[in-house]
């Protein structure tokens, strides 16, 4: 995954927006094998969406992984325990890029880091060879690489000013596959397979909400690559925040953000 340094508070001021996908992934999820689960959720982040697998599936003992201290410290404050159906939910360390199943899981699920994690889909053999029969893998991640948002940051991070700090920190166009692309993938190794795409119409509020949302995520690269220089840091923000203003213009009832995501649901042979 990435070496960005993240912000746990920033990327809560959005989390109902942010959580939602996981709540549209998980309802496509089928029964799971064991009758009290064993869960891994990749890339957890504060943890926050990690509890809605308890919530779902009240017996699981649900481990999060993530490779952010700074993530890992918020989800061991404020999530970690028994669970009120009798499971337990904790977090470790772990980086997606070379984690493998050290005992079987019942369901892997990972919600928006796929993206982060280049060659992810070389990493699907070793997560289904660990789940049980019948067992699942789900993911959803941003498949929106060519929005204003995204083709804007790099458009400015290539500009003569910032290239030599940032064109090579941003996440590119093939941080994320087609849906036929995953979708052959998974059913190649052996799993019935529903792909899918929402585009959500977030109705955003505040001021520059739209660089505030990217603040807790896209735009982390580049702010962990500038943060040894608040000047050059707060510079490429406004510059950004200008462009931002122009693609996404506010309404008396908030400033629309189209944000497109992918979902993947693969259930193992029994």
């Amino acid at each position: 995954m990435t070496n960005a340094i993240w912000d746990p508070g920033q990327y809560l001021r959005h989390a109902d927006h942010r959580a939602r996908p996981f709540t549209d992934l998980l309802a496509r999820v089928p029964d799971l094998p064991a009758q009290a689960p064993r869960i891994a959720d990749l890339g957890c982040g504060p943890g926050n969406v990690t509890v809605q697998l308890t919530r779902r599936w009240p017996t699981a003992h649900v481990t999060g992984y993530d490779n952010s201290p700074e993530m890992l410290d918020a989800a061991h404050t404020g999530h970690e325990g028994p669970t009120a159906g009798g499971g337990r939910l904790d977090f470790a360390a772990a980086d997606v890029r070379t984690w493998t199943p050290e005992e079987p899981y019942d369901l892997i699920v990972s919600n928006a880091t796929l993206q982060w994690v280049p060659g992810h889909v070389e990493r699907f053999a070793h997560w289904i060879a660990g789940l049980e029969p019948g067992g699942v893998f789900a993911f959803q991640v941003p498949d929106n690489i060519d929005a204003p948002l995204h083709a804007l940051m790099r458009e400015l991070a290539g500009t003569p000013r910032w290239k030599s700090r940032l064109a090579d920190v941003l996440r590119h166009t093939d941080s994320v596959h087609t849906p036929g692309a995953y979708l052959d993938r998974l059913a190649r190794l052996g799993c019935a397979t529903d792909v899918w795409q929402t585009t959500y119409l977030h109705v955003l509020h505040g001021e520059d909400p739209v660089l505030d949302w990217v603040k807790g995520t896209g735009l982390r690269p580049a702010l962990t690559a500038l943060a040894d220089d608040p000047e050059a840091r707060d510079a490429f923000l406004t510059e950004y925040r200008d462009l931002l203003r122009q693609a996404y213009p506010s309404a008396p009832y908030g400033t629309v953000m189209p944000f497109r995501r992918l979902f993947a649901v693969a259930v193992k042979e029994a």
